[in-house]
């Protein structure tokens, strides 16, 4: 399958695996509430320690994808957004960003303040090879809510440009703290 043959309920599992050099992140909430992080998230709250076990939650599913789309030669990047001071579920994502690393992902934090005058896209997004986005919406409490797709060259255009924009003021994971 190539990204060309995407459809609204292929999983995004099966896009990534199809992406050939780029596949960029830019998050922008401060607060998630997903299913999947949840207990995590609570344990991280009472022990003030984030679990980085990476047999545990989500990223058994998620370190593959990754892994393979880094040998394929795909440049994965994440770029957040953060308010400061950050909340608790940024420390928490700080904390375990780590096993984004270990995967082959690339991250930088953007402190919000910094990031006035940008022009940003309405919601969190993947750009898939610089002509394919997935925006993910969220409910008001920070859990998933849908996810839109498309390849309206403007569409693309703006959140490529919104993510270099991004990426080029943002602080390498490794310099930022929170």
């Amino acid at each position: 399958m190539s990204l060309n043959g995407f459809t609204e309920t292929t999983p995004f599992a099966e896009l990534l695996a199809a992406t050939r050099s780029s596949a960029v992140h830019l998050e922008m909430r401060d607060q998630y509430a997903v299913g999947d992080e949840a207990d995590d998230f609570a344990a991280f709250m009472r022990t003030g320690r984030a679990n980085t076990d990476p047999t545990r939650s989500f990223w058994p599913q998620w370190l593959p994808l990754v892994q393979d789309a880094v040998s394929r030669g795909v440049e994965m990047r994440r770029a957040r957004i953060v308010s400061e001071p950050v909340t608790d579920y940024i420390r928490y994502e700080h904390a375990i960003t780590v096993l984004n690393l270990q995967g082959g992902e690339d991250v930088r934090w953007l402190p919000r303040r910094q990031a006035a005058g940008l022009a940003l896209p309405g919601a969190d997004f993947w750009l898939l090879d610089g002509r394919f986005v997935q925006f993910n919406h969220f409910t008001g409490d920070g859990d998933w809510a849908a996810k839109e797709r498309t390849k309206a060259p403007e569409t693309v255009a703006l959140c490529a440009a919104a993510f270099e924009a991004v990426w080029q003021r943002a602080v390498p994971h490794e310099r930022y703290a929170v």
